[in-house]
């Protein structure tokens, strides 16, 4: 699936636009970083990762999984066992 990529460029020079969603800001919300990462084996990509701006461990870090297109099985594709 392509990356979905208007909402990357927007989180990445807004990242405190995440915040406005969730309603629930951090003082520091303009200060965090959007990236997307891979995790290997196999493969798994993350839509966006907000890092906080000092990684400490007292910032939150928040994933993001954005949906662009209508996908009425979004959550339902677990793979059979």
């Amino acid at each position: 699936m392509r990356r979905d990529t208007l909402f990357f460029r927007i989180f990445q020079e807004f990242p405190e636009l995440l915040f406005q969603l969730t309603g629930d800001p951090p003082l520091n919300a303009a200060e965090y970083r959007f990236n997307s990462v891979a995790v290997k084996e196999p493969t798994f990509t993350i839509d966006g990762v907000f890092e906080p701006p000092v990684l400490d461990g007292t910032g939150t870090m928040y994933l993001a999984e954005v949906q662009m297109q209508l996908d009425p099985k979004l959550y339902d594709r677990r793979k059979p066992r």
